[in-house]
């Protein structure tokens, strides 16, 4: 074969080889490394709403796995220091809710705080430490002082606004 035919079907195949491979790469472009998504479907129950908002934001079920939520139901005659009981049907219609929309359960301990999740550490360890302590803040579990799309499900880190 002479030099110049094979550098030609070199090329051709190099050619053909780019054209195969480049709606693979071109998706691989576009959806980027995958990363958490921040954006919650939030449950369309009033029950969960009313009875969970009445004292904070009714966290996006999705935030803990169904475990966590069941023992945090069993527990709210001593929720976080209130008794937040429920009556017996409005405590298994939110029970129900919230095991229907949980998270994904990773093992470990059943953690009734979002706080104490690896997730929300992980999430929040470029927080400065008197973030948390301010007056417009108060805890880690205010989550809308920060996000202001929470009560919407939306926790997109780009819309975090850190209070001074």
């Amino acid at each position: 074969m002479h030099p110049s035919s094979l550098g030609r079907a070199l090329l051709a195949a190099l050619a053909c080889l780019i054209t195969m491979l480049a709606p693979l790469v071109l998706a691989l472009v576009a959806t980027g490394p995958a990363r958490a998504d921040d954006r919650f479907a939030l449950p369309a129950n009033e029950t969960w709403k009313k009875e969970c908002g009445a004292c904070h934001l009714p966290y996006p079920p999705q935030l803990l796995p169904a475990r966590s939520w069941q023992a945090v139901v069993a527990g709210l005659d001593r929720h976080f220091g209130s008794d937040a009981s429920l009556d017996p049907k409005a405590a298994a219609e939110v029970a129900a809710v919230l095991a229907r929309h949980a998270g994904r359960d990773r093992g470990g301990p059943t953690a009734i705080r979002i706080t104490e999740t690896s997730w929300f550490r992980r999430e929040h360890r470029k927080v400065p430490p008197g973030v948390w302590r301010g007056a417009a803040v108060k805890s880690p579990a205010d989550c809308a002082a920060c996000h202001a799309g929470a009560e919407r499900g939306d926790f997109d880190e780009d819309a975090v606004r850190l209070p001074r």
